[in-house]
């Protein structure tokens, strides 16, 4: 992750004194799909091949990605496409595709003890040393397989999915943890990718448990240790009896 040395002024009741704080960096992205450009993200410069092939599949635009390669900022992204792109407004900005979102089929079961796992990892270093960053962390069989660090939590849940795509592991079978909101735009991604299960430590919206509870995703929010709420599909916790 890409930080800068940044000198400020630390103000603390009547102390006044000068600061050297390290301040993460945001850069411009061009993500092109078969050579025409697709959508500019703000994003933190770094994995961007997974940045590419997950936003291409969890917008809803292709299922398969032929190829991904960078040269610098710009990530070129060859892919087949479900449809013809009809270019949206999207929560995160950008460009997407009107394809309606897929239904998570997936078996999955999860325990009550696999949640406060989540919730001690999706906090990172860079998190701790700067403040100015997302992370989202991907799960498989109460284990951490990989976590990534961005200013935009949508890229995230994008970098999390194209991992699973450039390595080729079932989606269907992982679960994501996230710093970040969880409205329709988000829990959308998940379900474009087939990821069943998502936990955050944060909100969400009633699009967002609209989008999850239609799609077949369980969405548990303000997840903090033992305590958390469920707001669609809680039949993937195995060992949750609901009264």
């Amino acid at each position: 992750m890409t930080v800068k040395i940044i000198q400020g002024i630390l103000v603390n009741n009547n102390s006044v004194k000068e600061v050297d704080d390290l301040i993460v960096t945001e850069e411009r992205v061009n993500i092109y799909l078969n050579n025409e450009l697709l959508s500019t993200q703000v994003a933190s410069p770094e994995n961007l091949e997974e940045l590419g092939a997950g936003f291409v599949i969890s917008e809803g635009i292709s299922e398969h990605i032929e190829s991904v390669k960078t040269s610098g900022n710009e990530i070129y992204v060859e892919a087949e496409l479900k449809r013809k792109l009809n270019p949206i407004t999207c929560s995160s900005g950008g460009t997407c595709s009107d394809t309606p979102f897929r239904d998570v089929k997936s078996e999955l079961r999860i325990k009550k003890s696999d949640i406060p796992k989540v919730t001690d990892e999706i906090v990172s270093d860079l998190w701790r040393q700067t403040g100015g960053v997302h992370y989202s962390v991907l799960f498989s069989e109460g284990k951490k397989i990989t976590g990534f660090s961005d200013i935009g939590r949508h890229n995230t849940i994008d970098k999390v999915i194209g991992y699973t795509v450039l390595n080729r592991i079932d989606a269907g079978r992982c679960y994501i943890g996230s710093t970040g909101r969880q409205p329709s735009g988000m829990v959308s991604k998940l379900a474009n990718a087939g990821i069943p299960v998502v936990i955050t430590k944060a909100a969400t919206t009633t699009d967002g448990i609209r989008v999850a509870s239609d799609n077949g995703i369980t969405l548990i929010c303000f997840a903090r240790g033992d305590r958390f709420t469920v707001y669609s599909h809680p039949e993937r916790i195995e060992d949750l009896i609901i009264p």
